[in-house]
């Protein structure tokens, strides 16, 4: 049984930085690429960053250059640093697999982490 955890939310002025962790437990984490979505209200979930198993990174163009996803598989662990942070960040921020993990026909995620950033 897969069960994500992320942390490391909170509010943030514009231009600042955060980091944000997710603990993954329940399969083997090495094996499979993650990534970090994000669901802003009103909007659909979005996958924002991902890394491969052998570290390739992809970003969206809306974070690209501001973002830096990095994974430590000892620590079954997933980063996502952010830095240079804009209003249009708000939303609470969610790790998976990509795809997402499935769990019976349904995917799974975890409580997520708020990220609001304001001034």
């Amino acid at each position: 049984q897969v069960r994500l955890v992320e942390s490391g939310g909170g509010l943030v002025q514009p231009e600042g930085s955060l980091r944000l962790s997710c603990a993954a437990s329940g399969s083997i984490f090495s094996f499979y690429a993650m990534g970090w979505y994000r669901q802003a209200p009103g909007n659909q979930r979005e996958l924002v960053a991902t890394i491969t198993t052998t570290n390739i990174t992809k970003y969206s163009d809306s974070v690209k250059g501001r973002f830096t996803i990095s994974r430590d598989n000892a620590k079954n662990t997933v980063y996502l640093q952010m830095n240079s942070l804009k209003p249009e960040d708000t939303a609470v921020y969610f790790c998976n697999r990509d795809p997402p993990y499935y769990e019976g026909r349904r995917p799974y995620w975890g409580q997520g982490t708020q990220v609001t950033v304001s001034s």
